[in-house]
């Protein structure tokens, strides 16, 4: 599907309706606070039915957005784990709506107290590029299954994808339930300066300071997923094969361009020729050839490349060492490539690289390792590779991040039964699978009494022989 963009610009809100659109649904929100699970897991099978008999026309959208984006790698990075999240929410949902019960102290008896899990109201979802369905349908799954109503802003890199998917969810969604904005960056200023109930934000660490910005006029709370500079660290003794294959699947999907890729590798000095020698294998084994591949995906668009070529200019001029993996790119499909000799004055060592370039720091200890992380901001994930179960160990206690693989990449963020989120420079807030659930819900206590108020012998006028009693017992 190619987007037609004179078209597309005749579906971007003008900012005032904005508004209309968000007072509708808190209208909706009002008339219908707390949705049954019924209704709700009714939502999730819509939806579910939806992805699965429009995944061509999805895998088209985005393929045309990306000028190419491997239909393989649609299917197993947006689609797959779209649907597993539905399927997931879908089963767990009436155990996690369930009150939980919770202890009342001695003092306080008889009474009983329960935590209620209430909608919190609108849910604005800012979407990113880099995986415009997968960063759509995960949180709108865990808005949904906590009962609101939710806005998405999809990205102006990927109209095709938004057009798309606003034709499709405005089949089995009213908009005042579910609605998808479209348009520029000034859309998207509007858009997170609305008075949400919460907002979710994934993308670049220096707009996600923005967004909590415009947030904090309205106090509304806020999940930041950033990005940052996630390491991966080779230990001594793990065969070369193991980790390079393994990191390599890390960096090359989506040609980089994901915000748990692997930003650069920790290597023991001794053995940095022959990773990048296995590296180079692994590579050339997934993509024997760039020109036609249809397996590997192209650059978003022509200011991400120039970005990227940007990085590797300034990098050589300051001394590092560019060995290409592959002779030439085609189009926007960017030849991977690994950086030596790197250094903390590059840009490349700075930013989040977001796309195909690989460099390696050389190491002569964990020690050295641990502090070369420790001292930068925290990352949203950290890649160890070492089979010493004491060396693992020392990884999770000694280090920082959003989260962990231990001799894999990125998979941990496909796990629906683990939170997913940053700390720090990388993010705030955690969502997917019952912690999303949780995120878009209201945590409500509720103590309950009835008739018997023992609570009045500790009512003024004070001095009384039952409330120095009373002190006596539980006040120590």
């Amino acid at each position: 599907m190619t987007a037609d963009i004179a078209y597309l610009q005749t579906l971007q809100l003008p900012l005032e309706a904005l508004d209309r659109q968000f007072a509708a649904q808190r209208a909706a929100y009002a008339a219908n606070p707390m949705p049954p699970a019924a209704q709700r897991q009714q939502w999730l099978k819509a939806l579910r039915d939806l992805l699965s008999n429009e995944r061509q026309a999805l895998i088209e959208a985005i393929s045309a957005d990306f000028s190419h984006r491997s239909a393989d790698e649609t299917l197993l990075a947006e689609l797959m784990p779209s649907l597993h999240g539905i399927h997931y929410a879908s089963r767990h949902l009436k155990g996690w709506m369930k009150a939980s019960r919770r202890k009342v102290g001695m003092a306080f008896q008889p009474a009983s107290a329960k935590v209620v899990y209430q909608p919190l109201g609108v849910v604005g979802v800012i979407v990113p590029w880099n995986y415009p369905l997968y960063l759509a349908i995960g949180p709108l799954v865990g808005a949904l299954a906590a009962g609101n109503r939710v806005m998405l802003k999809l990205s102006e890199s990927t109209p095709a994808t938004g057009l798309l998917l606003k034709e499709l969810l405005a089949r089995i969604f009213p908009e005042d339930l579910v609605c998808v904005v479209l348009g520029e960056a000034d859309i998207g200023v509007a858009f997170s300066r609305l008075r949400f109930d919460h907002l979710l934000f994934t993308g670049a660490t220096s707009i996600g300071k923005h967004v909590m910005r415009a947030a904090a006029e309205n106090l509304t709370p806020v999940t930041l997923e950033l990005g940052g500079k996630s390491p991966a660290i080779v230990s001594r003794d793990v065969p070369l094969k193991d980790a390079a294959e393994r990191i390599a699947f890390g960096k090359t999907l989506n040609a980089g361009q994901t915000c748990v890729a692997p930003d650069y590798v920790l290597v023991p000095e001794d053995r940095i020729g022959g990773f990048v020698e296995a590296y180079r294998q692994a590579v050339q084994g997934f993509y024997p050839t760039l020109t036609d591949n249809p397996d590997y995906t192209a650059i978003i668009n022509e200011r991400q490349l120039a970005r990227l070529n940007g990085y590797v200019s300034d990098a050589t001029s300051k001394g590092a060492l560019l060995i290409p993996l592959f002779d030439q790119g085609q189009g926007r499909r960017m030849p991977h490539s690994v950086l030596l000799n790197v250094s903390d004055d590059m840009t490349v060592m700075q930013d989040e690289i977001f796309g195909p370039l690989l460099p390696i720091v050389p190491y002569q200890d964990l020690e050295q390792a641990f502090a070369y992380i420790n001292q930068r901001p925290r990352p949203l994930a950290l890649y160890y590779f070492g089979y010493d179960k004491r060396e693992q160990n020392r990884v999770l206690h000694e280090t920082h991040s959003g989260g962990v693989c231990l001799n894999d990449t990125l998979l941990h963020v496909a796990q629906d039964d683990m939170p997913f989120g940053g700390i720090g420079a990388s993010g705030m807030g955690h969502y997917h699978g019952h912690e999303g659930f949780l995120t878009f819900s209201k945590a409500k206590g509720v103590l309950v009494k009835q008739r018997f108020n023992a609570a009045r012998l500790i009512y003024p006028p004070y001095g009384k022989s039952i409330q120095k009693l009373i002190q006596k017992l539980f006040i120590r």
